[in-house]
């Protein structure tokens, strides 16, 4: 399968969904997007639904999109909508509220144009320029309630000859034509049309090969692109080892969608045989520290993809989707990346330590485990994974599930070859992929702790784990732990006078503390917050 197509003047789209009534065959639900004003980031996408019973029909857009955790309102960028029937006439469209639009009157034949402005290219939004048009779905896609089985049909018309597309989404004969199975795949797959450069192979799966393919756009040269690939092609095997298996990609291709140019923001969003990773620092310039990016996300091709929480099953596009179980999707995703990369070779012993180390430095140090465990942290997720508002929160109640997993992962992995010979955080990982991923039985929480249970074949201590470091905040004593590969935990700088750690604002001869003190420091104690002027330290005036 080869999703990268040379010299496209056209690519469209057609998506199929459920049937109001009952077929024999659902029609596809087709989508045509073009990109003739992208130089002003705009794209004009065209939806058509056949085959729909005489009822007015809802279109309407994403608020929420998978890999994220938070509302996100997609229709604020899209206008300009118009509709027509079969016989191209023209049908009033009503906005029924911010989300969606209702049309009425068809022959049961709905085509439905829009313009969409898209200039935020990263794992959530889109962006169309002259340089590429990057496609998150449900930022991008209009689509109709009560039509999500329905298989889908795409075609792109692409802004210049020589962009090319990289997605997960099926190719056809025709080479301007992707299809997609349903409305869960459709959401579930960004696509990049540009001119990039493309590097795959081939890794073995007890026989079987799969396609990794690396989709990367990136002003450098060929060299800096055979460098990646060569260095992506060691961690990925590193990941494959954790697990044993390959995951079995749908079409038998997984894609890096890799996008590094000035105007794109830094991220890296998985998907099901796909991810998006995204900066605005070339290979070169960044030293292809975006590797760190590619292990997380590969990761994750297994742990949340296909190891997946119940909670995330089926994927809600119109409401914030949350989970308990985070801080092992996310965070020990979080561990794994880096871990993946030192066993590869690719960095070195002591770039491990500090990314680790500083991990659980975070962990910790914060105050946040007074007011959550690792799972009411996970399940703030709608709160703060790229989630905007404007009011003031208490930046002293949370931690990131990411390095609060991370952490945990940590521990768990040096006290089970501590406690249990033989046994790493490894065999724990394939016992859930074995019982979870394989099959695509999405687990509980509960199925967590049953897993640690059977890997060390000791259930106290899988209950007393969880009781206490995922229900509860506590953390088993990490010094005895790292002791056992050398290692030394120590506090930094103890002996030295100490405020606590304070962001300042300076203006002139003005110093303000620019956020809030953290408990349990001397800043916090002498009563100061956010805002206040400091202006004198001991005897010091400042002036």
């Amino acid at each position: 399968m080869k999703l990268a197509l040379l010299g496209l003047t056209a690519v469209s789209l057609a998506f199929a969904a459920a049937p109001a009534l009952a077929q024999t065959a659902a029609s596809p639900v087709e989508y045509d997007l073009s990109f003739a004003n992208a130089v002003h980031h705009e794209a004009r996408i065209t939806v058509t639904y056949r085959d729909l019973d005489p009822q007015p029909v809802r279109f309407e857009m994403a608020r929420s999109s998978p890999g994220r955790y938070a509302i996100h309102e997609f229709a604020k960028n899209v206008y300009s909508v118009t509709a027509v029937d079969g016989a191209g006439r023209a049908l009033a469209v009503q906005r029924t509220d911010p989300y969606g639009w209702t049309v009425a009157g068809h022959d049961g034949v709905v085509s439905v144009s829009y313009t969409l402005y898209g200039d935020r290219a990263d794992g959530t939004y889109a962006q169309i320029d002259a340089a590429h048009a990057h496609l998150n779905m449900p930022a991008t896609l209009m689509w109709a309630r009560g039509f999500d089985d329905r298989p889908a049909t795409l075609r792109f018309h692409a802004l210049a000859p020589e962009w090319k597309i990289a997605t997960q989404l099926a190719p056809t004969a025709d080479a301007s034509v992707f299809t997609a199975p349903n409305l869960q795949y459709l959401m579930d797959s960004p696509t990049e049309l540009s001119d990039h450069r493309v590097r795959e192979w081939t890794v073995d799966d007890h026989g079987t090969p799969r396609t990794i393919r690396i989709a990367l756009h990136d002003p450098g040269t060929d060299a800096h692109a055979d460098i990646f690939a060569e260095r992506a092609r060691k961690v990925v095997d590193q990941l494959i080892a954790v697990f044993g298996d390959v995951p079995d990609f749908d079409y038998g291709t997984y894609t890096f969608l890799a996008d590094y140019l000035p105007q794109v923001s830094g991220d890296g969003m998985e998907h099901r045989n796909s991810t998006v990773i995204s900066g605005s620092r070339s290979l070169a310039d960044a030293d292809y520290s975006q590797i760190g990016t590619l292990s997380h996300e590969f990761f994750h091709s297994w742990n949340v993809e296909r190891i997946r929480p119940a909670e995330l099953e089926p994927f809600d596009f119109t409401r914030a989707n949350a989970t308990p179980s985070l801080w092992f999707a996310e965070g020990f995703t979080n561990y794994y990346g880096p871990l993946a990369i030192r066993r590869a070779g690719v960095s070195t012993v002591d770039r491990f330590l500090a990314e680790i180390g500083g991990q659980a430095n975070v962990i910790l140090n914060t105050p946040a485990r007074a007011y959550g465990s690792p799972q009411e942290m996970s399940l703030r997720a709608p709160f703060v994974d790229a989630a905007a508002s404007i009011d003031p929160t208490n930046p002293n109640i949370f931690t990131s599930y990411y390095t609060y997993g991370a952490t945990l992962a940590l521990t768990l992995d040096l006290t089970l070859r501590q406690r249990f010979p033989g046994v790493t955080l490894d065999d724990y990982m394939r016992w859930m992929w074995r019982r979870h991923g394989v099959n695509e039985k999405a687990y509980t929480p509960d199925d967590l702790r049953v897993g640690l249970a059977a890997v060390t074949g000791d259930q106290a201590f899988a209950d007393a784990f969880f009781a206490n470091s995922v229900q509860r905040s506590e953390l088993p004593d990490l010094a005895p732990l790292v002791a056992q590969a050398g290692l030394v935990l120590r506090p930094r700088n103890a002996t030295t006078a100490w405020a606590g750690p304070a962001r300042l604002q300076v203006t002139d001869a003005v110093v303000k503390l620019a956020g809030a003190t953290v408990p349990n420091t001397p800043l916090y104690a002498a009563g100061l917050d956010g805002g206040d002027e400091i202006v004198r330290l001991g005897d010091t005036v400042i002036d």
